[in-house]
């Protein structure tokens, strides 16, 4: 019924609309061919059917179900992409206001909101957005320096950061539409130790990888993010949750 996002399925939006849509069709139909709704005009000068208002007492519930579909079709279009996460959009490459994961509330005082992103902001941002987002979520879970230094040059180091044991991590950012192929991972696994000194070499896709890829990865132990991964982390799980504990330093 809904999807990953907490969204309203979008078959099942259709199918509402197509209902509601049928339903005024036929309200339509039946007023401009005069076969059940006769307009007249009333004793105060105003248009008024005779006719609907004894169709609406003698079908309650239908008249309800339009309505109660009208509102609820409105309700989700108006908050389906709202709800409990902080959002956040394309962050300048030095931003330092990033939230971070706070410890537990003192008793008596709301829990502590979280950076957080749905799969959808990620899809929709620009390649240096979705970059600055891993940013955050590594400053989020705990992680020193992270930044982004993506660019030009940058010979597949996307972000940058280091984690409690002094173990520096490099993330590769893929905003594919598609999935990642293993010459990606190749070309990220001849840069990220030689040229950036990775003690953790990290590919983030937002659409996975290839079988191919996945198996080269694994053999040089390089951690892939995918999409189920990308959505835990993405959620508020700490990064090293997320690609297991025989992914993280030792």
């Amino acid at each position: 019924m809904f999807d990953e996002d907490g969204s309203l399925d979008p078959v099942l939006k259709v199918i509402l609309w197509l209902i509601l849509g049928l339903a005024i069709a036929k309200v339509v139909w039946k007023w401009l061919t005069q076969d059940a709704w006769p307009w007249v005009r009333d004793d105060v000068g105003g248009w008024f059917s005779e006719d609907v208002w004894e169709w609406l007492m003698g079908h309650p519930w239908w008249f309800a179900l339009i309505i109660l579909g009208t509102l609820v079709l409105l309700c989700f279009v108006v908050f389906s992409d709202r709800g409990g996460y902080v959002a956040y959009g394309d962050a300048p490459d030095d931003s330092d206001h990033s939230p971070v994961a706070s410890s537990d509330s003192e008793p008596g005082t709301a829990a502590p909101k979280i950076l957080t992103f749905r799969m959808k902001q990620l899809a929709a941002m620009s390649a240096d957005g979705f970059e600055q987002a891993c940013a955050d979520l590594l400053a989020r879970d705990g992680f020193q320096r992270a930044r982004r230094i993506g660019g030009s040059g940058d010979l597949g180091a996307d972000v940058v950061a280091w984690d409690d044991d002094g173990d520096k991590i490099v993330l590769q950012c893929k905003q594919y539409s598609g999935t990642v192929g293993s010459e990606a991972v190749q070309r990220f696994n001849g840069t990220a130790v030689p040229e950036h000194h990775a003690q953790v070499a990290v590919i983030v896709a937002l659409n996975g990888f290839t079988r191919p890829a996945t198996d080269f990865a694994r053999r040089h132990g390089i951690v892939l993010v995918g999409r189920p991964e990308l959505k835990r982390w993405a959620h508020g799980e700490h990064l090293y949750t997320v690609v297991k504990e025989e992914h993280s330093p030792a």
